[in-house]
């Protein structure tokens, strides 16, 4: 298995995912927000990347069976029933509804990825459990971090290095690009996750909106053991 990792949205080629097995990271918060809304039992999670795709959908519905999630620049859309906040999506809200989601950068990297063979959700929440579909599956990886407005994301990142460090407990033939490598290297020097995304524009972002509840929850290990995968546009 070799495992490469795309480091925003704006990178996506279709030459490099094709055929490929393609995980989509975005921590802070929408890959979070879909590993907990479907653990918590939610139907499914159908990306849009515009707001006006989002009601379009909505209208096909009957409103009690969809929620609508999402953010632009980190803040609740209006008129959504969440925002994008993991710790909004409980059980009592999201069980059995489908979840009509856009947000600025991981519904975005998702539409992007749509040419590799198959794509799961990745967060620190589910990283073991996405290491261990991986090494089920043995085929050449893409991690693809979202990014931030299509620029690098040290949080994204350092998530890659994580997912890429259980892999390597179980995989030590494991080949890796020098960007893949290099990610796994900043995890094991910055094993407390929190320390290091200290540093991450986003998280900066993050901490102006008084959102720390998010920062605490999205970094949290392994809490979660479902690996979610788009397919014919739905997360399920």
């Amino acid at each position: 298995m070799k495992v490469d990792i795309i480091i925003s949205a704006d990178d996506i080629k279709e030459s490099k995912i094709k055929n490929k097995i393609v995980v989509v990271i975005d921590m802070f918060r929408a890959t979070s927000v879909i590993v907990t809304a479907l653990s918590n039992g939610c139907k499914e999670v159908i990306p849009y990347l515009t707001i006006e795709e989002t009601l379009e959908h909505a209208k096909k519905l009957k409103r009690e069976d969809y929620i609508l999630g999402g953010e632009r620049r980190a803040v609740k859309i209006e008129g959504f029933d969440l925002s994008n906040s993991p710790l909004e999506y409980e059980e009592a809200i999201i069980k059995n509804k489908t979840l009509l989601m856009t947000t600025t950068n991981g519904t975005k990297t998702l539409a992007k990825s749509i040419f590799a063979k198959r794509i799961f959700i990745g967060a620190m929440l589910n990283a073991k459990a996405v290491a261990m579909k991986l090494i089920e599956l043995n085929e050449d990886v893409v991690i693809i971090n979202a990014g931030t407005n299509g620029n690098f994301s040290m949080d994204d990142y350092i998530c890659s290095g994580y997912i890429i460090n259980e892999i390597l407990s179980y995989d030590k033939n494991l080949e890796l690009t020098d960007i893949a490598k290099t990610s796994n290297i900043i995890y094991d020097s910055n094993r407390d996750i929190l320390s290091y995304v200290k540093e991450a524009t986003h998280y900066s972002v993050m901490k102006s909106l008084k959102l720390d509840n998010d920062i605490e929850y999205c970094t949290k290990k392994n809490i979660i053991d479902i690996v979610p995968e788009y397919k014919n546009k739905k997360i399920m």
